[in-house]
């Protein structure tokens, strides 16, 4: 071993890679775990002339983004359907990855950003990752962003977990 493996400010370094590392990757599953749950709620409301309702009926449309279990979608509509004309896909499988994924995603978020058995949680996500490019590969989105933006997700799960044993605030550390 060489003098600057036992470095203490390198081993500082890499106890703030490590974290910033399971900061990010549980922030981003969190997020978009919670993404999975939001939707669109249409309002029309009177338009005022010189503060006053209008006479004329004159409305506007406005949309906000909403959060609620009524909004709920692990996969997207669109996608769903293209999944389900895929031989590849079995039905029953994408019924049960479309009712997980969110609560999935949320749960490892969790495990991560908290240093819950953050070995298994970023492996888990990892095999999540690996699921979600499969099923962009299926639809022949190989050479898509998402393919990329998944791909760097891997590397920083691989870089989490290279680092894991120098994650200091971690609750069942060897996990």
């Amino acid at each position: 071993m060489s003098n600057e493996s036992n470095d203490p400010q390198n081993t500082i370094a890499l106890v703030f890679a490590s974290l910033l590392c399971r900061l990010w990757l549980g922030v981003r599953a969190l997020q978009t775990g919670i993404e999975k749950f939001a939707g669109m709620k249409s309002s029309d409301q009177t338009v005022p002339i010189d503060g006053e309702p209008n006479k004329y009926g004159l409305t506007s449309e406005s949309a906000q983004k909403v959060y609620g279990m009524e909004h709920y979608h692990g996969v997207p509509k669109p996608m769903y359907e293209k999944f389900s004309n895929e031989p590849l896909m079995m039905g029953w499988a994408l019924d049960i990855y479309n009712l997980v994924l969110g609560p999935l995603l949320l749960i490892l978020g969790i495990t991560i950003l908290l240093g819950i058995a953050n070995r298994a949680s970023l492996f888990a996500l990892g095999l999540l990752y690996i699921s979600l490019t499969w099923g962009l590969v299926l639809l022949g989105q190989q050479g898509a962003p998402g393919v990329a933006w998944l791909g760097t997700h891997m590397v920083l799960i691989v870089a989490g977990l290279a680092l894991a044993k120098y994650n200091c605030f971690a609750v069942l550390k060897k996990w």
